[in-house]
């Protein structure tokens, strides 16, 4: 009569800690990418970040230009302003006529008034024409902005909802694995053969390599975007902030799977997850929230930028815009850094204190005391 095996794999007992915790971080990224489900949403989510990047690019681009008539005494005007193709004709009538027609969009002809010019339109005259061609004072700006303001709000909506998404996601899977395990009872095997916070590390370092592998996915993705679409100068501006963002994501990310691990120890069923994950999304969504609808405000970009859930996105969109100084982000990483122990100490305690209780939900006072 054969003898029933475990599927749950044996850790020998005699190894030392770093390789245990990279034995279960290898455990967590290999169930992660047998998952159909996994890829499939992945692969959707580099295709959205490649069609996003490309529909950016390819929009920002100049649109077609005009084609505007005009006669001899008039092209030398018209060729000078932005975007327009320029068909000289020899009279009124025969501009007229190409209007009539719909070659041209309009035709720019000799006239009375301070601009000496008249516009000829079949319907209604193009705004930019018109625009281009009235007097306007002459304008000064005493601070002008270092970037445009719809790229800087794109740019802060793309790193918050890389943000969000990751963080989220990864979150969401460390919390289901562990209540998993309790439920089947596996932890119990493991945590025989491994020590507990062995298990969380191990835990914390598989999810994180996936979340990092799929950031620098998608930063690869928007350098071919905007390589492709020509944006160049952004992307000379965009490189470092992007760079700051993979390091201050790495910790925050650590920071908030050190929680939600933490968060999910407490529940023994996978329908009570989000009574006590729900805070720890909250603060997920913060940065995505506030980083957008502020993005304009240096004094509130400022705070949250040293805030530790909100700082990976904050910082990074502060260097992009040009208004953090050198020194910023080091002392913003460092306080990122000290949270980021904070909440493995108190995650760890809290997975430790409650991984094996079954049943009721525990308290965080009860979990915290052990």
């Amino acid at each position: 009569m054969s003898t029933p095996t475990n599927s749950t794999p044996q850790v020998p007992v005699n190894r030392n800690t770093s390789s245990l915790v990279w034995l279960v971080a290898e455990r967590e990224i290999g169930s992660k990418l047998r998952s159909k489900a996994f890829l499939i949403s992945t692969g959707i989510l580099l295709l959205v970040a490649l069609a996003g990047v490309l529909i950016g690019g390819f929009s920002s681009k100049s649109p077609t230009p005009d084609a505007i008539a005009a006669t001899s005494q008039t092209a030398k005007v018209v060729e000078a302003l932005p975007n327009v193709k320029v068909t000289e004709v020899a009279d009124r009538a025969a501009a007229e006529r190409l209007v009539r027609d719909d070659e041209v969009t309009a035709a720019v002809l000799p006239g009375e008034g301070p601009t000496g010019v008249v516009i000829l339109a079949k319907k209604d005259a193009p705004t930019s024409l018109v625009m281009s061609l009235s007097i306007s004072p002459k304008v000064e700006i005493l601070e002008p902005a270092a970037t445009n303001s719809l790229v800087r709000y794109l740019v802060a909506i793309g790193f918050g909802v890389v943000f969000l998404m990751a963080a989220s996601t990864f979150g969401a899977t460390i919390a289901q694995s562990v209540v998993e395990e309790k439920q089947t009872r596996v932890v119990e095997l493991l945590i025989s053969a491994i020590p507990t916070r062995v298990l969380l590390a191990g835990k914390v370092l598989g999810n994180t390599i996936l979340a990092m592998a799929q950031i620098v996915l998608l930063a690869a993705i928007a350098v071919i975007g905007l390589i492709v679409t020509g944006q160049n100068q952004l992307l000379a501006g965009i490189g470092a902030p992007v760079l700051w963002f993979a390091v201050f994501f790495l910790f925050g990310f650590i920071l908030l799977a050190s929680l939600y691990s933490g968060a999910a120890a407490m529940v023994s069923r996978q329908e009570d997850i989000g009574s006590t994950t729900m805070p720890l999304m909250m603060l997920v969504m913060a940065p995505y929230i506030l980083v957008i609808v502020f993005n304009d405000n240096p004094l509130v970009m400022t705070i949250l930028s040293y805030i530790p859930f909100s700082a990976p996105v904050a910082m990074p969109v502060r260097l992009f815009v040009g208004e953090a100084q050198w020194w910023e982000p080091l002392l913003s990483l460092a306080l990122l850094l000290a949270a980021c122990v904070g909440a493995i100490l108190i995650g760890a305690k809290i997975y430790e204190n409650s991984l094996l209780r079954m049943g009721a939900r525990v308290k965080l006072g009860e979990a915290l005391r052990g």
